[in-house]
């Protein structure tokens, strides 16, 4: 099925759309950080690959995926609409995300990639042993 919107319609709307502040995931890491009393975190650093949380003193950078444009492999989804554009984004987020965890530990920074759905209650307890463990 095309597109509703001309090209240029659909480039305007999509960039509406925020990669920081998702409350779904980003904000949802930071509300578990404060209740877990997790510390020395911090937001919107200038690191590679612009981790959406970063502890400078472990050198840890933290990255939260979605599991829609991120490709989980638990919760793929393949739209239906436009399957070739979405198969290039997601192969393209894809290599992005593995290039920026190659060149981070590269650099001496160890890298945690969390699933948007990690975030969920019952998850809780195994999210706080790998963040645990990666400080």
């Amino acid at each position: 099925m095309p597109d509703i919107f001309t090209k240029a319609k659909r480039s305007e709307l999509m960039s509406r759309i925020r990669s920081r502040g998702n409350k779904g995931t980003e904000l949802a890491l930071a509300k578990f950080f404060r209740a877990q009393r997790i510390t020395g975190w911090r937001r919107n650093q200038k690191v590679f690959g612009k981790p959406d949380f970063v502890f400078p003193q472990f050198k840890l950078a933290v990255f939260v995926d979605g599991c829609f444009w991120h490709g989980c492999p638990q919760h793929e989804t393949k739209p239906k609409n436009n399957r070739a554009f979405w198969r290039r984004k997601f192969a393209r987020n894809k290599e992005r995300d593995r290039l920026v965890t190659r060149t981070l530990r590269s650099r001496g920074w160890r890298v945690l990639r969390i699933w948007e759905h990690e975030l969920a209650v019952r998850n809780k307890v195994r999210l706080l042993k790998r963040i645990q463990q990666s400080l």
